[in-house]
């Protein structure tokens, strides 16, 4: 079963935990935020470049969209990833609840083997090779599985690249449905490895809450990582698969279980692995580095290191202690003192917060940024403004604190979102849950231009401000 975890955020006393009481705000230009979006041209999903250093493997990271085709209307597709958002948060607190009861203290909970699968709403790709052949592939970290499309497909939805052929691939294996492998797959996506109908091949089957899919055969091939070489690579054949996957070849989960890409390269990577998620604009690229060589970062600011919150109900994702949260230098007030962890994901697009804390965020907000027209709410943001004619604006900085007196201080450009790309309907990007027990979550639209260290081994979780770029 499932433990639902309360998320509470405490009051953040300024003297503390350094959070000053000036009212500390940031420029966003907006003509140069809306021509990148008008103006970009059509994207395309042309394989990612990559690169190495002593001890690290650099990919270059963009945002899927370069998948998806030349976007012809825009305000169409900000309003429909805010609508999918919105079905992935709710379909996967719906989980939650239906698979065990609320505690508040972790270390007296139940510890089953439990999945750690989601509903994809899927943002960033990176190209890698299997089997000596490109594939783009989204990148998850709360998935656990890798998997691509394969040849034969008995369902398959329409993908840039050709199809993976196992068949023509000396290096491929498959799996047998009476191996460890095989059996592993309960933990690492919530359903049994069964036997083929035809064969004693190890058959996968995921299923997401939006209705998207991926059923398959289990085999092992040589992944190639830029330069580097990752031998027997579990992964999933995918031969019946539909879903929001955009034109990318597969998925790599970056989750914790023993068949996701970070544990299968404990060995050459130590566990750890970092990213820097680019925004949406045309020409913008991030990069997902595996392993530790700390000139492979190009932060502007120190990184700063939380612990990891252990959750054994939920053990194949990414908890924190989120402490507090501060709009402008001002702390948030709210009743209790968080203990069991806020969920940072890199597949949900809008951070959620609990009713009454988003509430008390949302005021803050408000007060220091008055002065503008309002506009209408937009499906899950409902604090929104017209900005029509503003060339750039002083809006309230925004910092997460976490245990360690380590902050994720918001980039500018994940504060607000544009519904309408001409901002006469422009939002505060982050959105209320529906119920105070929900689990609160780090969505990828505010880590962006941020360096996000992943230390498994360690157990813990960095941050630092980085404008995201591949070189």
């Amino acid at each position: 079963m499932f433990v639902l975890l309360p998320l509470f955020l405490a009051f953040l006393d300024s003297s503390s935990n350094g959070v000053q009481c000036s009212r500390v705000k940031k420029v966003l230009r907006l003509k140069e935020f809306q021509w990148k979006l008008q103006h970009g041209g059509s994207p395309s999903c042309l394989p990612q470049k990559s690169r190495k250093l002593k001890g690290a493997t650099i990919l270059e990271m963009k945002h899927k969209d370069y998948c998806s085709g030349k976007i012809v209307n825009w305000n169409k597709k900000l309003q429909t990833q805010l609508i999918l958002d919105d079905v992935h948060v709710r379909s996967l607190q719906t989980q939650f609840k239906n698979s065990g009861s609320s505690s508040l203290d972790v270390s007296e909970a139940q510890i089953p083997l439990t999945s750690g699968i989601k509903l994809q709403i899927l943002n960033y790709i990176v190209t890698v090779e299997l089997g000596g052949k490109k594939m783009t592939v989204i990148v998850d970290t709360g998935s656990d599985l890798t998997w691509v499309q394969c040849q034969p497909c008995k369902l398959c939805y329409n993908q840039k690249e050709p199809l993976f052929n196992p068949s023509s691939s000396s290096s491929y294996q498959p799996v047998n449905c009476s191996t460890k492998t095989c059996q592993s797959l309960q933990f690492a996506t919530g359903n049994s490895g069964v036997c083929g109908k035809t064969s004693k091949t190890c058959d996968y089957h995921v299923s997401y809450g939006d209705g998207s899919y991926t059923h398959g055969d289990i085999g092992t091939e040589l992944l190639t990582l830029g330069s580097t070489p990752v031998k027997d690579f579990v992964f999933g054949c995918g031969r019946n698969n539909k879903g929001l996957f955009g034109g990318a070849s597969g998925l790599l989960g970056l989750g914790r279980s023993d068949l996701s890409l970070i544990s299968q390269t404990s060995s050459l990577f130590g566990g750890v692995f970092s990213y820097c998620l680019p925004s949406t604009e045309p020409g913008s690229s991030g990069s997902l580095v595996m392993g530790v060589n700390s000139s492979a970062y190009k932060n502007s600011t120190p990184i700063s290191y939380t612990k990891m919150v252990p959750n054994p109900q939920l053990p194949t994702f990414y908890f924190l202690n989120l402490t507090g949260i501060s709009i402008g230098g001002v702390a948030i007030e709210a009743p209790n003192l968080a203990k069991n962890g806020v969920l940072i994901d890199s597949g949900t697009v809008i951070s959620r917060l609990p009713p009454s804390v988003y509430d008390s965020v949302k005021a803050e907000f408000s007060k220091q940024f008055s002065g503008f027209p309002s506009a209408p709410g937009f499906s899950i943001l409902d604090t929104c403004f017209n900005l029509t004619g503003y060339d750039e604006i002083n809006i309230p900085q925004m910092k997460l604190h976490f245990d360690g007196n380590t902050e994720l201080d918001i980039d500018v450009t994940g504060i607000l979102y544009l519904v309408k790309a001409d901002a006469s309907q422009i939002c505060l990007a982050l959105a209320s849950l529906s119920f105070e027990d929900e689990i609160g979550i780090i969505g990828n639209y505010q880590q962006k231009n941020q360096r996000v260290v992943y230390d498994t081994k360690n157990s813990e979780l960095g941050f630092a401000g980085e404008s995201c770029r591949f070189f």
